[in-house]
């Protein structure tokens, strides 16, 4: 059986949609990762395998094989945890089948099931705005960043048990929201200027200078 999850990555400081392709199927217990992953995907299998099984879901003896498309670009970082755990139990049936075109999932996974916060979210977000996609699972921690792109709900979760309760309908979770002109309030409110930037000369400089050139 086959599962399409939605998923980003960076290149650069760019993001692009990947999608994280699961087939499980019957034979002798295999897990396999293509798609020009490096090598903190591939360590995904222990991370994803463990977490499935502490978060109470049974782990299944199949052969695993996910391709991350499109398999010509590089893909870095652990943030597939979730997207390859949500596929895997699409596939074994502990995630109802439903329509996820529209969704990307992105996060990583400790052990116990928790997720872990992650970088370079908001390049990710932006980048998913511009493609269509509607609605974003991820951290909890990353919620709030994730929430400065207006369009996208932002589904921030603290646990891969929490994100299939909430898929199954067992478990609502508000959207977050980001109040963008508090937050630029509250740091008008620091007394902060260069001289607490220790070095850094050229990028000091630079910035006077595009400063200059706006006044």
């Amino acid at each position: 059986m086959l599962a399409i999850v939605k998923s980003m990555s960076l290149q650069g400081l760019d993001g692009f949609l990947v999608d994280v392709q699961v087939d499980v199927s019957a034979g002798m217990p295999n897990w396999e990762v293509v798609g020009l992953p490096d090598a903190t995907v591939k360590e995904s299998k222990e991370r994803v395998r463990t977490a499935i099984k502490n978060s109470g879901y049974e782990f299944q003896s199949r052969r695993v094989v996910i391709n991350l498309a499109p398999a010509d670009t590089r893909k870095e970082g652990s943030f597939f945890d979730l997207p390859i755990a949500i596929g895997i139990l699409l596939d074994f049936q502990d995630v109802r089948w439903q329509n996820l075109e529209d969704t990307v999932f992105i996060g990583e996974l400790s052990l116990n099931g928790r997720l872990n916060k992650i970088n370079g979210i908001l390049p990710m977000c932006i980048e998913a705005k511009k493609l269509g996609i509607k609605r974003i699972i991820l951290p909890e921690e990353n919620a709030k960043e994730a929430a400065i792109v207006k369009g996208l709900q932002v589904i921030g979760a603290t646990s891969l048990k929490e994100v299939v309760d909430y898929l199954n309908d067992e478990e609502n979770i508000e959207p977050t929201k980001t109040d963008i002109q508090k937050i630029f309030k509250e740091r008008h409110k620091y007394n902060l200027d260069f001289s607490d930037v220790k070095g850094q000369e050229n990028v000091k400089r630079a910035l006077e200078i595009a400063a200059a050139r706006r006044s």
